[in-house]
């Protein structure tokens, strides 16, 4: 997800987003508990992504831009 893309969504998509990329980030990290998780790079995929949406968030908050 590309930063461009997160700073269209609202608010409230924003806050949604989070939430459906922590749930992600859960499956991800118990499927690599379990040793079915192939590729580990998904999960650095999904951490960056919760930043860049937790980082518009605050700049939201902030009145950045």
């Amino acid at each position: 997800m590309k930063i461009s893309e997160v700073r269209e969504l609202s608010n409230e998509e924003l806050t949604a987003k989070v939430y459906s990329l922590k749930e992600e980030l859960f499956n991800l990290r118990r499927r690599q508990a379990v040793g079915q998780l192939e590729h580990g790079e998904e999960i650095n995929r999904v951490r960056k992504d919760i930043a860049r949406v937790n980082m518009v968030i605050r700049e939201r908050e902030l009145g950045i831009k």
